[in-house]
């Protein structure tokens, strides 16, 4: 069973510039992570765009819910940012079930590049959730799963949470 791995950008694949502050992005980290991971699953990783989630375009949506309708694959995970993740996912939904396609989709509060990062835990949980769970629509965070209708995150707390 081959995973096909669509990347969006967010926390995950954030960077610090020294010389400004600021958040920006280079390049994923993803291939680095899924090997510091040992993982031994068969993946392919495709790098949609690099964008924070809060400049995510419905253009944007509606090429993500493309790619994945187009994908041979029918076991997809898609690194997100957090914020709009949920609305991604709803996007993700209607195509989805025409598809009959398992997609996944998780992110990180913490960049990987500061080294205590979630995004190890959170790649690892969604890519076991992403080959054992039915056809449908996912938000994988924190070692928890959720159907992308009865999930939100929770702004006060920073954690997802069922609804």
């Amino acid at each position: 069973m081959s995973i096909r791995i669509f990347v969006t950008g967010g926390t995950f694949d954030k960077e610090y510039n020294e010389l400004t502050g600021a958040l920006a992005f280079k390049t994923t980290h993803l291939p680095e992570m899924l090997r510091l991971g040992r993982c031994r699953v068969e993946v392919s990783i495709d790098t949609l765009m690099m964008i924070d989630s809060l400049e995510m375009t419905a253009s944007d949506r509606a090429a993500i819910v493309e790619r994945c309708g187009s994908a041979a694959e029918s076991r997809i995970l898609i690194t997100h940012g957090t914020d709009t993740m949920v609305e991604t996912a709803k996007a993700l939904a209607v195509e989805n079930q025409a598809a009959g396609k398992t997609i996944v989709l998780t992110g990180a509060m913490i960049p990987y590049a500061f080294g205590s990062s979630d995004g190890l835990f959170n790649l690892g949980s969604a890519l076991s959730f992403v080959q054992s769970l039915a056809p449908g629509v996912y938000i994988a965070m924190n070692g928890r799963c959720f159907e992308w209708d009865k999930v939100r995150k929770n702004r006060d707390t920073g954690i997802f949470e069922a609804i």
